[in-house]
């Protein structure tokens, strides 16, 4: 599977925002100044100072201070000021150790050398090339998100409807005497005789995702169990396991690995339209829902949904009876409130993965997500 790496994570977030622009609503309680610290994220600081993260291209191209915003390191600190009635971020550094004294080495060899492509290096007497000491910066620049939150579900599972279950290949047999099969092994499976790819997925159908609102089945996870490459195609067709990560069984599904583009940058942004939906399931085997958790929500591409995506997370409004009201046992339905944010960073047909960038409270499955 081809992953096709931008450069830069955080770059792109740094486009024009033209089409959701509006004044930038600074965070009330904002600091008047913040100093990075190690496992800040980009999203992180920006929630510090203003009360939609997005905003933060506008609010940083007022400081002309510094030419790379995305290279903030744990150290710096960052200013909050008002300039003519307008909101300004500052950056001071912070201070760089100094470097050792390497003059009886036999050549240090920096960052910008090797990036440049240095090619003249000391020799000895005899002709013989000399050692050189490689020196890099250990800081690393702050991300946007925390992209390891989210590495497991960017390839696989997948989302799957009933059609495509139905129509999929199937494991029949195992080759040899195998009760189990796994990486090593070889499997059969029904009518591959054409084949779109040499290199297969083998996946079990795992619990459907249905709609809160109608009942209606939006798909299944498809749960990942094996690479596989097609050794001989036909009815039954042999497969080689090269991967596996349980053991395969009989009715376990095939489908062919093709090329997916699959985000590894992320722009964060409102949606261009409303967007009404539910929390449907958790992944990564917890119940209640925090920071930095993986949720499905029952809106997909088919909604208007795309990579980068963000909404509001409400939790809904208690029911509370009125003992005042002249009327007997009247209740009143108190209003939904907003209990996090999260961002869409694998979207299907009708579902979708996201990411909880931010809760105020725990959350659970059937809360509800809005467009800011």
């Amino acid at each position: 599977m081809a992953f096709r790496i931008l450069a830069g994570l955080i770059t792109s977030f740094f486009i024009s925002l033209a089409a959701w622009a509006e004044d930038i609503q600074i965070n009330p309680s904002h600091p008047n100044q913040y100093t990075v610290v190690k496992g800040d994220t980009l999203w992180d600081i920006s929630s510090k100072f203003l009360t939609h993260p997005w905003q933060w291209p506008d609010l940083w191209s007022r400081n002309t201070q510094v030419k790379n915003p995305h290279l903030i390191y744990p150290g710096d600190t960052l200013y909050f000021s008002m300039v003519n009635g307008k909101p300004q971020l500052s950056l001071s550094r912070s201070e760089q150790p100094q470097p050792q004294d390497t003059s009886d080495s036999p050549c240090i060899l920096k960052e910008e050398d090797y990036k440049k492509g240095r090619n003249s290096f000391p020799v000895s007497k005899e002709g013989k090339l000399l050692p050189c000491i490689r020196e890099s910066s250990l800081k690393q620049a702050v991300k946007l998100i925390p992209t390891e939150n989210i590495a497991n579900y960017l390839a696989s599972p997948k989302v799957v409807d009933a059609d495509e279950i139905s129509r999929a290949p199937y494991v029949v047999g195992f080759a040899g005497e195998h009760i189990i099969v796994g990486a090593g092994d070889r499997v059969y499976v029904r009518a591959i005789n054409e084949p779109a790819s040499l290199s297969y997925t083998i996946y079990r159908p795992g619990n459907a995702y249905i709609s809160p609102e109608n009942g209606e089945n939006l798909g299944y996870e498809a749960q990942f169990i094996a690479d596989a490459t097609l050794q001989q195609p036909g009815d039954p067709a042999t497969l080689a396991i090269t991967k596996s990560v349980l053991e395969i069984r009989t009715g376990d599904r095939i489908m062919p690995n093709t090329e997916e583009d699959i985000a590894l940058n992320f722009f964060p942004r409102p949606p261009e339209q409303s967007i009404k939906g539910n929390i449907i399931s958790v992944l990564g085997g917890v119940s209640q829902i925090g920071r930095f958790n993986v949720v499905v929500i029952d809106k997909g591409t088919a909604d208007g949904l795309s990579v980068g995506h963000e909404l509001n997370i409400y939790k809904a409004g208690k029911i509370v009876r009125d003992a005042y009201s002249p009327v007997k046992n009247d209740a009143v339905h108190l209003p939904d409130e907003i209990a996090g944010t999260l961002m869409v960073f694998r979207p299907f047909a009708r579902v979708s993965y996201a990411l909880v960038m931010n809760a105020t409270e725990a959350l659970h499955v059937l809360d509800k997500v809005r467009t800011p």
